[in-house]
C-alpha cells in the first residue's frame, strides 16, 4: 500500500467516526422513541455534487438509500447561487426524499472559507404529520399531512420562524416535531465542525480527493461482487395482502456485467388506500437486497449504490405518482428485498433465505379520553414490533428480528414511558416459525391497552394475516399473523380503528418461513427448540417424544 493510500485509508476511516458520531448526536437530541430507541434515521455525508460519500452504520436502507437519492434534489431546488454558510434545508416530500410524508429529510452544506465543499443529510421519522395521521385510510397525499417542499430551515444561520409556526400549528405533537427538526439540524452540525477540523488536520481544502479514492475502490469491488450472478434474467413473484384485496408484487431482474435492473412490470396497479410505493424506495430496498445478497462487507456509498436501478410503468403500487397516497409505502416497500432475493434464489441458492415476516408490525394510536367529561391531555404514540426473519441456506430464521428495515424494536419501559399505554404482554410466539431443516424465525405475541381513563385509536399497518411467508427448498411456511381483542372480537389487519377502554388489542406476529426439508433438522437443534418453547411437541414433525420423556443429560 502507498503512502498515499495509507493516508487515505485513514481519512476515510476518520470519515466513518464523524458519520457516526452525527448519528449519536441525532439519537441524543431526538424527541421522538422511533429514533433515540428503535434508531429510525440515517446520517451521511455527501461531496459538492451531492454524492454520498460515507453514511452511518445506524440506520435504515429506506433511510439511506432514499436520503442518498435526496441531496441533489436539494442542491437543484435551493440553486446553487442560493447556498450560503449558515443554510439548513428541510424537506418530507415523498418524492424526492423518503417515500411519505411522516419522514424528514434536514441537509446542511460545508463550506471552507466561502468555498462550498459537501453537504451532510440525516431523516428521522417523526410521530406525527398533520392530516389523517400515520395510518393507510387516505385517498390522496393531500389527506396524509402537510408536505413541506424543499426549503430553508434557515438561512445564513437565522431560523425561518415562518416556517417552525407553520409546522407548529398543523401537526398534534408539534414540540417532538419541531424538537426532532432541531435535533436534525443539529446532528448535521456536528458533522460540519468535525469534517473541518479533520481537514484543518490533514491540510486539506476539500474532500474530493478522498472521494474519488472511496468511489473509486467501492465500485470496483461492487462490480466485482456481481460477478457471482451469471448474467440472465431472473424473475420472481409474491402476493401479500394488500388492503382491500391481495397485492401481487412482481420483479424482474435483468444482470448484466456492468449492474442490475429490477423491474416491476406485472406488479398490482395503485391502491386508493395508502399502501403505495414512490419508485425511490422500492429502489432503496432493492438496492439493500443485492448488496446483502452480493457484497455485505462493502461500504453504502454513491459508487456502490450506482450499478442498481429500478424501472416500472406508471401506474403500478411499487411506481407511485403524486398524488397517489403513501402514508405507509413501508408495508410493501419492505417486501421488495425478499422478491427481489427470491430472483436469485436459482442463482444463489447457498446465500438466498426462505421469506420472513418483512413489513414492520408498527402499531401507531392516538391516546385520548375515555369519557368526555373527564377531559385529558391527547397523546400521540408509536411502536415498532418485529415478527421472525426466514431461516438462512445454514442457519435459523431470526426471531423478532426487522429485516429488511433493520430497526430496532422499542422497549415496553420506553413506549410506557411516553404515553398512557400499558403492554401487558410480550413473549415470544411458539410455533410461528416455519419448519425447516433450518427453522423460521418466530414471531411475538404481544397484549396491550390503554390506561386508566384513556381509549386508543389505532391505524392498523399489518401484512401477513392472509399470505404466510414461504419457506425455500422444501421448508415449511411461516405461521400467518392475527390482530384480535382479549373477548375474542377480530380486527381489521389495516386500517383505523378503536380499542375499548376495558379492552385489550392482542397482536400475534408472523414467522418466517422454513429453509430445507424439516426431516433433515439436526435432532440437537429440534431438542433446543422443544426446551425453550420455541416449538411444541404437537407441532413436531419429527418423533423425538422418547428424548423428551427421558430428559436431557443436565437431570
Amino acid at each position: 500500500m502507498s503512502t498515499d493510500e495509507l493516508h487515505n485509508q485513514v481519512m476515510w476511516n476518520r470519515l466513518i467516526s464523524i458519520v457516526e458520531e452525527q448519528a449519536l448526536t441525532l439519537v441524543r437530541t431526538a424527541f421522538s422513541t422511533s429514533v433515540r430507541e428503535a434508531g429510525d434515521l440515517s446520517a451521511g455525508v455527501f461531496d459538492k455534487q451531492g454524492r454520498m460519500v460515507a453514511q452511518a452504520v445506524t440506520g435504515t436502507p429506506g433511510h439511506v438509500n432514499t436520503m442518498a437519492a435526496a441531496v441533489p434534489h436539494f442542491i437543484n431546488d435551493i440553486g446553487p447561487e442560493r447556498i450560503y454558510p449558515g443554510d439548513v434545508y428541510l424537506t418530507n416530500d415523498p418524492w424526492k426524499g423518503t417515500g411519505h410524508l411522516h419522514d424528514i429529510t434536514v441537509t446542511t452544506p460545508v463550506f471552507r472559507g466561502e468555498t462550498l465543499i459537501g453537504f451532510f443529510a440525516s431523516t428521522a421519522h417523526v410521530v406525527d404529520i398533520g392530516g389523517r395521521g400515520y395510518g393507510p385510510d387516505g385517498h390522496e397525499v393531500y389527506e396524509e399531512g402537510i408536505r413541506i417542499p424543499i426549503m430553508k430551515w434557515s438561512e445564513r444561520g437565522e431560523l425561518n420562524e415562518d416556517l417552525v409556526s407553520m409546522l407548529h400549528h398543523n401537526v398534534r405533537e408539534s414540540d417532538q416535531v419541531v424538537g426532532d427538526i432541531h435535533g436534525l439540524a443539529a446532528c448535521n452540525e456536528t458533522g460540519r465542525r468535525r469534517l473541518l477540523n479533520m481537514l484543518d488536520e490533514f491540510g486539506l481544502n476539500d474532500i474530493e480527493k478522498l472521494a474519488g479514492f472511496v468511489f473509486d475502490r467501492t465500485r470496483s469491488a461492487t462490480l466485482d461482487a456481481l460477478k457471482n450472478v451469471p448474467p440472465g434474467t431472473y424473475r420472481n413473484e409474491m402476493t401479500v395482502d394488500g388492503y382491500d384485496h391481495p397485492v401481487d408484487l412482481v420483479a424482474t431482474i435483468t444482470v448484466t456485467t456492468d449492474g442490475m435492473n429490477a423491474d416491476f412490470t406485472g406488479t398490482s396497479p395503485v391502491s386508493k388506500f395508502g399502501i403505495n410505493v414512490p419508485i425511490t424506495y422500492a429502489q432503496a430496498y432493492f438496492t439493500y437486497a443485492m448488496l446483502v445478497a452480493l457484497a455485505p462487507e462493502l461500504p453504502n456509498n454513491y459508487a456502490s449504490l450506482f450499478p442498481f436501478t429500478v424501472s416500472a410503468p406508471p401506474g403500478v403500487i411499487l411506481n407511485a405518482e403524486h398524488p397517489d397516497p403513501v402514508s405507509v409505502r413501508h408495508i410493501l416497500g419492505h417486501f421488495v428485498t425478499d422478491l427481489c432475493l427470491g430472483a436469485l434464489a436459482s442463482a444463489l441458492p447457498e446465500v438466498i433465505p426462505a421469506e420472513g415476516c418483512g413489513a414492520l408490525w408498527n402499531f401507531q394510536a392516538s391516546a385520548r379520553a375515555a369519557d368526555p367529561e373527564r377531559p385529558l391531555p391527547p397523546v400521540e404514540l408509536l411502536m415498532f414490533n418485529s415478527g421472525g426473519t426466514g431461516a438462512r441456506p445454514h442457519l435459523d430464521g431470526l426471531t423478532s428480528t426487522a429485516f429488511p428495515s433493520g430497526v430496532r424494536t422499542m422497549s415496553t419501559e420506553a413506549t410506557e414511558q411516553v404515553g398512557p399505554m400499558i403492554i401487558w404482554r410480550k413473549e415470544i410466539r411458539p410455533d410461528s416459525g416455519g419448519p425447516g431443516k433450518q427453522r423460521g424465525g418466530l414471531g411475538q405475541i404481544m397484549e396491550l391497552g390503554a390506561s386508566d381513563g384513556y381509549q386508543l385509536e389505532f391505524s392498523a399497518m399489518f401484512d401477513r394475516v392472509e399470505h404466510p411467508a414461504r419457506g425455500r427448498n422444501g421448508g415449511g411456511n411461516g405461521a400467518t399473523g392475527q390482530v384480535y381483542l382479549d373477548d375474542g372480537t377480530a380486527f381489521s389487519s389495516k386500517g383505523k380503528q378503536t380499542i375499548p377502554a376495558e379492552r385489550r388489542l392482542v397482536l400475534e406476529l408472523p414467522g418466517g418461513g422454513g429453509f430445507g426439508d424439516p426431516a433433515e433438522r439436526d435432532r440437537a437443534a429440534e431438542q433446543f427448540d422443544l426446551e425453550q418453547g420455541y416449538v411444541t411437541k404437537a407441532a413436531s414433525k419429527t418423533p423425538i417424544d422418547n428424548v423428551a420423556k427421558n430428559g436431557s443429560d443436565d437431570d
